[in-house]
């Protein structure tokens, strides 16, 4: 079974992968347009960001959100050489590791996840991923991840249950969200300063610039790195011990 540090990116064992195999769209996220399969100008010829260090101030937010879940390093390891299979295996494994990330959780509250982490590291394992169906994958984790959320929310009132709601840019600062159901929701601009999300299924939500500054968000369900990286906080907001703090967010949540 795979632990959460295996499904966490580690550059430094990569060949950059996402800085090639990836489509950018110049934007508030990437300063320049770039082609799937194109090398990004700032990938060194060791396979580095020359500007890793800077790379909001650059403009590439973008960079600073994505997150492969550790299927870089990993098809990196297994393929050896950078090239046209690496680049197409890479949304489908970051895909597939992703599913582990929120099973390896759910396993947490019920052992029914094991059987379904044993079938999609198998599925990992597959000799050419581009041929996994990864919807059908993702369907049948999903209803696990449905169960385990309804289970470990309990029954809650409907004012709760906020599913795939448009939250953008909504008030809601010291708002009562604990054990919400938040999943797919969009939240992006949202104010959640001081907010209570302990226990709220996030899976899926929308955080873009979501000011999350002094909010609760202990015991989390299904949240990723990459959810949070999007978001904004600062050092009172309290996360999920499986997280990380951004090195962007501030002391004042900017």
């Amino acid at each position: 079974m795979p632990s959460r540090t295996e499904l966490q990116a580690d550059c430094g064992s990569c060949f950059g992968l996402c800085c090639i195999a990836l489509t950018f769209t110049k934007s508030a996220d990437f300063a320049i347009d770039k082609s799937a399969g194109e090398a990004c100008p700032n990938l060194s010829d060791d396979h580095r960001c020359t500007i890793h260090s800077r790379l909001r101030a650059e403009g590439f937010a973008g960079c600073t959100v994505y997150d492969c879940f550790g299927a870089g390093q990993v098809i990196s390891q297994r393929m050896g050489k950078p090239g046209p299979e690496m680049f197409a295996a890479l949304p489908i494994l970051r895909q597939l590791h992703e599913l582990l990330w929120y099973l390896t959780e759910a396993l947490e509250y019920t052992a029914d996840a094991q059987p379904a982490i044993d079938r999609v590291e198998a599925v990992c394992r597959t000799a050419d991923l581009t041929a996994v169906d990864v919807a059908a994958e993702r369907a049948v984790v999903n209803e696990l991840l449905l169960a385990t959320s309804q289970h470990v929310r309990g029954k809650q009132p409907k004012r709760k249950d906020r599913r795939g709601a448009d939250l953008i840019g909504a008030r809601l600062s010291r708002a009562d969200l604990a054990k919400a159901n938040l999943r797919g929701a969009y939240l992006i601009g949202a104010d959640l300063r001081d907010a209570d999300l302990r226990q709220a299924d996030l899976i899926g939500a929308d955080l873009r610039d979501t000011d999350l500054s002094g909010a609760d968000l202990t015991g989390t369900l299904f949240l990723t790195q990459s959810q949070v990286n999007a978001a904004r906080g600062d050092q009172f907001t309290k996360l999920p011990r499986a997280l990380t703090r951004p090195s962007h967010w501030s002391a004042a949540g900017a």
